[in-house]
């Protein structure tokens, strides 16, 4: 037997305390200590245990043991505190295994993965197999007999960096984790202030702080706070950042704009400049309290740059989408959004466009500049007129629009706004506007339908006088919704190949022997329905798709012709109606020219009619189109002479062939003509300038002589035959003398 003299002095010495055991549970301990749990069902390991430790520290950290006797025991210590560091663990207790199914259990159940255990025995017949010690993480198992000292310090310290570094990559792995939530939500925050109040809430949480911060622009007359959270902050908003009241929080930001960098204590404070010269100052009360906090700090402020980088980026993009860049006002599209807006408040609400009369004038004359300063001139005259309340948009070139209570938006103030000359670079301009307006509560439900209404109303107003201004009707809205489907079914007609010729004869008013036809354009619906002419061509003209049903129209009346010479009747001429916008469409002489190719007809024998107020109207361009077409062979005939406003100057210039008398005046026509009458004076004209004349509505054998009398050779209508579809003209001329 070994006596204390002759013992090795690095043995743990066992105090005999009589019956006397360290109390189980947890001492009071502070952040330096380190929480040692010894689990053992022997009161003299404990002692011994505590005994060689106690004075011991580990990276400047004391120790404090914590005791259970018994696996069970064990196990309402591990659950109930999470910052035990380290188990000293027996292996046999109150049964051979309790030690190593305690270990499971705490793995698997309690899921403490960084608690160091260092697994003792003093029964080595009892050791766990090595799988044991690799799947449950066991830090080290050691006999109780060779436990000294120095030993059981090594394994301890051992243990404990291990599990401080355990915990510190788990912190750091959830700060990261908090890092990149946090990055995430405020990278689905477009909004400024949205962006900026939540970087508060973020940062606060990152330095586990209560949440209270400030948070403004550094630059320019932006230079103001976006964001207040914490009592007594909450009437900073929009506050200038030169006027905010002393405090500390006011402080950080000022230094973290100065600094251009951002500061760690005593407050936390970023600095997050964008590419546009903007910057964003925040400032939180709280500082990072481990170097794991300042790190991940440093992290997020990194990806909150990027954050208001792409803030600052959707704004932009907002403004380009909403803001007119020219004026600064809100666009079409911000208009129509404002429309709906407004359209879900209380009513009285009335929106107008406002069309600057004759701009493009004033651009041509005094050139673009002058026009863009007098646009910024009628909007800011617009706005100071009506009023904060009001909303004044630009909606295309010179096209405004407001919106606001009809108090500030109706006619009479319009007009109020135009009644002062623009004085605008050393220019006095004097403007009128016609406007279109519209009641919200009683126009269409969506904001892009109201601007249709609005469009609507603005046509009338325009149709009646420059100036005018017209409020929208239903009834407005029901002859243009009527239109736009008329519209849509002509095109779709077009398309479908729903449109067909009809030929009606031309004769001679002497002997009745046919001399050609006039090509008229018809539309069948598909129940059978005949659309009248006078309801769709305006609309194919205004819509611009009259130019390609022209060019159909030509181009059959030319193959037509051409099958009629064929069949024998080679001495009959073709007249086609040509449209303004198809007579001076590019490249219509081109087109003319390559449907009498393709269809092989002789030029001479057919013959364009176009309107008085075309020839009339830019006579030098017309000229040319004349000259042009007249080398082709084609003739030209002026369709419903004397409706226009022709001067007989004009009308010797165009040098056409042939006039054509309007059936409103063939109708005038009786049994003994006036001499002062329009057909005769046509005939007369006609006569004078050596042009044929022919008339077209002759009805009756009482027009057709006294149009004979008057000395008018030709003439159409139903006395001799109306329109034809191209298999009823060739029957019918087939039944001709």
């Amino acid at each position: 037997m070994t006596t204390s003299d002759d013992r090795d002095p690095d043995l743990i010495d066992l105090i005999d305390d009589g019956d006397a055991a360290p109390p189980g549970g947890a001492p009071d301990t502070g952040p330096t200590h380190w929480k040692v749990l010894i689990v053992d069902d022997d009161v003299d390991v404990h002692q011994a245990t505590t005994l060689a430790l106690q004075d011991m520290q580990v990276d400047g950290r004391r120790l404090a043991f914590l005791h259970a006797y018994s696996a069970a025991e064990a196990r309402e210590l591990l659950a109930a505190d999470p910052d035990i560091a380290v188990a000293f663990l027996d292996v046999v207790m109150e049964t051979p295994d309790a030690g190593l199914r305690l270990v499971r259990q705490l793995r698997e159940e309690l899921q403490r993965d960084a608690l160091r255990v260092i697994l003792r025995t003093g029964q080595p017949g009892y050791a766990p197999e090595i799988e044991t010690i690799r799947d449950c993480d066991i830090n080290d198992y050691r006999s109780k007999a060779e436990l000294t000292q120095v030993r059981l310090y090594t394994t301890l310290t051992g243990a404990l960096r291990n599990y401080g570094q355990l915990v510190a990559l788990e912190e750091a792995r959830k700060g990261m984790e908090l890092v990149v939530h946090a990055s995430t939500q405020l990278s689905q925050q477009h909004g400024l202030a949205d962006f900026a109040a939540g970087l508060v809430g973020q940062l606060c949480r990152l330095i586990d702080s209560p949440v209270r911060g400030l948070v403004a622009l550094c630059d320019g007359p932006e230079a103001a706070v976006v964001a207040a959270l914490g009592a007594g902050l909450e009437g900073l908003v929009g506050q200038p950042l030169a006027s905010l009241p002393a405090s500390p929080l006011q402080q950080g930001l000022l230094q973290a704009r100065s600094s251009r960098v951002a500061g760690h204590a005593p407050l936390v404070t970023l600095y997050l400049p964008s590419a546009d010269g903007q910057a964003l100052a925040v400032a939180v009360d709280g500082a990072p309290r481990t170097a794991l906090q300042r790190h991940l700090l440093e992290v997020f402020a990194a990806s909150m740059a990027v954050g208001f980088q792409n803030v600052r980026l959707v704004a932009r993009l907002a403004d380009l989408a909403y803001l007119d860049p020219l004026l600064g006002i809100p666009n079409r599209n911000r208009f129509v959004a404002l429309i709906d807006e407004r359209r879900r408040q209380p009513a009285g609400a009335v929106m107008a466009l406002i069309d600057v009369d004759d701009f493009a004038g004033v651009n041509q004359m005094l050139g673009h500049q002058v026009g863009d300063d007098l646009l910024r001139a009628v909007a800011r005259r617009l706005g100071a007129l009506l009023g904060p309340d009001a909303v004044v948009a630009r909606v295309a070139g010179d096209l405004f629009g407001v919106l606001g209570q009809a108090a500030q938006v109706n006619p009479a103030l319009l007009s109020q706004a135009m009644a002062l000359p623009f004085e605008v670079q050393g220019e006095n301009l004097r403007l009128t506007a016609t406007s279109g307006l519209v009641r919200l509560d009683e126009g269409s439900q969506r904001g892009v339908d109201l601007l249709k209404d609005a469009h609507i109303a603005l046509k009338r107003a325009k149709g009646r006088q420059r100036g005018a201004a017209e409020y929208f009707s239903e009834a407005m809205g029901t002859g243009a919704r009527e239109r736009m489907r008329l519209l849509r079914g002509l095109r779709q007609a077009f398309e479908e190949q729903q449109l067909f010729v009809t030929y009606q004869p031309q004769v001679d008013l002497a002997d009745g022997r046919v001399l050609g036809a006039e090509a008229l354009l018809r539309w069948r619906t598909e129940d059978g329905k005949m659309v009248p002419p006078d309801r769709f061509i305006p609309l194919a003209e205004q819509s611009g798709l009259i130019v390609a049903i022209g060019e159909f129209v030509l181009r059959t009346a030319c193959h037509q012709l051409q099958r009629l010479h064929g069949m024998g009747h080679t001495g009959l001429r073709m007249a086609v109606n040509v449209s303004q916008a198809q007579f001076r469409a590019p490249g219509f002489v081109g087109t003319l020219e390559q449907a009498l190719a393709d269809s092989g007809v002789n030029p001479h024998q057919v013959e364009l009619e176009i309107t008085e107020s075309m020839a009339a109207d830019d006579l030098g361009t017309v000229l040319a189109l004349l000259q042009a077409i007249r080398h082709t062979g084609v003739g030209v005939a002026i369709d419903d002479f004397g409706t226009g406003f022709s001067s007989l100057s004009v009308l010797r210039q165009l040098r056409v062939d042939k006039l054509k008398i309007d059936r409103a005046f063939v109708n005038d026509v009786g049994p003994d003509p006036q001499p002062g009458s329009v057909a005769r004076m046509v005939v007369e004209l006609g006569r004078g300038l050596g042009m044929r004349v022919i008339a077209e509505g002759v009805e009756t054998t009482v027009q057709r002589d006294a149009l004979l009398a008057m000395g008018c050779q030709e003439g159409q209508g139903w006395l001799f035959a109306p329109a034809l579809p191209a298999a009823e003209l060739e029957a019918w001329l087939a039944q001709r003398p």
